[in-house]
């Protein structure tokens, strides 16, 4: 025992400085992968993997319905009822709205548990991406730093198209060209109004809306949301800084 303790005592700064390190080396994994990326189309993401396993657990066989489109194949309905319904504030922010946040916290603290995040597009990008449906306000923490390392690295279109094609919309349904065939059998490209409008009220809880898709909730959420599209303010490629050139020199 006395063995053990002088041990601990010895090494105790590099036994309480592994785990900042450890932490550390997983933020540098996500700073690389997000960086991967931006030229790059993600192959599958964390939702993606634990709902196939939950859906193989019952079937072997089973696969997710996935294809990813490029952003100008995706319905620019689609794309404003998604800002409409998750995030007005979209094309403004940095990655955050604290605003939103701090509404959600008070909820929370009323609630005595996590009920609501307050999360942006973006925000909710990051959690697909490498973190798991569960709440927790660690999760959260690592939520928020990957929503900076998303929107320090890439532009907005991009974290929309990225978003677009790998969020949830049913058991086994992901992104908006699988939703699309899916639930209309049109591709992503061709949804009308009010088809994108239903699809994006479906995102806080898409398995369960998946099911009920006459629910007259979904419907009365529906014309909201078909009110507010006009208004929706999507995002714009960032320009490239122009290119310097070299100036002559006069004779």
């Amino acid at each position: 025992m006395r063995t053990i303790i002088d041990w601990l005592k010895r090494y105790r700064y590099r036994i309480l400085l592994a785990p900042l390190v450890l932490f550390c080396l997983i933020q540098l994994y996500y700073f690389a992968q997000i960086a991967w990326w931006i030229k790059f189309n993600p192959e599958s993401t964390s939702f993606m993997r634990q709902q196939l396993e939950v859906l193989r657990q019952k079937n072997p066989k089973a696969r997710l319905k996935y294809q990813w489109v490029p952003y100008n194949r995706i319905s620019g309905n689609l794309k404003r009822a998604v800002i409409a319904s998750e995030d007005a504030n979209f094309s403004a922010h940095e990655g955050v709205d604290w605003e939103a946040l701090m509404k959600a916290y008070e909820k929370n603290i009323k609630r005595g548990k996590v009920v609501a995040g307050g999360s942006t597009i973006t925000q909710q990008l990051a959690k697909n991406l490498f973190l798991s449906g569960s709440r927790s306000y660690f999760r959260k923490l690592q939520e928020l730093i990957i929503t900076y390392m998303l929107e320090l690295l890439m532009d907005k279109v991009r974290i929309f198209e990225i978003y677009l094609n790998v969020v949830e919309f049913g058991k086994g349904i992901f992104g908006a060209e699988a939703a699309a065939r899916h639930y209309y059998g049109v591709p992503a490209v061709a949804l009308g109004p009010e088809q994108a409008a239903r699809l994006a009220v479906m995102l806080p809880n898409p398995r369960y809306y998946g099911t009920l898709r006459d629910s007259a909730y979904l419907a009365h959420r529906t014309e909201v949301i078909l009110q507010r599209m006009g208004s929706a303010s999507l995002p714009k490629k960032t320009a490239p800084p122009p290119r310097k050139t070299a100036s002559r020199r006069k004779k």
